[in-house]
């Protein structure tokens, strides 16, 4: 069963498909959640020492934004520079594959449509993959 693909508007945007603020605050708090509990993210969890009290909040800012929400990591700290902001940090394809399967639990657990869910994932394995800074 093929799934269509969402399509999305200045009035319609992925922000608004998959349920807004409080959604996404979810989607988050489920991904940082299941990051932090289950061993199969362990890798992952080592990128992120410490409380992830500051990672929640600037996906979430970031995630808002890029959706087509409010721009609030944008409005704290300009331009995301991405690659930039993670070069400190070893991430190769674990690293990658473990955020996307992390991703893809929590989009599942909170619900999320399964064409925008779809959708999500191959949008974001795009900036996932570019992330890399580590061979393997």
């Amino acid at each position: 069963m093929q799934i269509e693909e969402p399509i999305f508007s200045p009035e319609h945007t992925p922000y608004d498909a998959i349920g807004g603020d409080a959604q996404v605050r979810a989607i988050v708090d489920t991904f940082y959640d299941t990051m932090d509990l289950d061993p199969a993210y362990a890798r992952l969890r080592e990128v992120h020492p410490g409380p992830l009290d500051s990672a929640r909040d600037k996906l979430y800012w970031f995630l808002s934004g890029w959706l087509g929400g409010p721009q609030l990591y944008q409005e704290k700290f300009g331009h995301p520079r991405l690659k930039m902001r993670h070069m400190p940090f070893h991430i190769s394809s674990v690293e990658r594959d473990q955020w996307m399967a992390c991703m893809g639990e929590a989009l599942a657990a909170c619900k999320v449509d399964a064409a925008i869910k779809s959708w999500l994932l191959k949008q974001l394995f795009g900036t996932a993959d570019w992330m890399r800074n580590q061979p393997g």
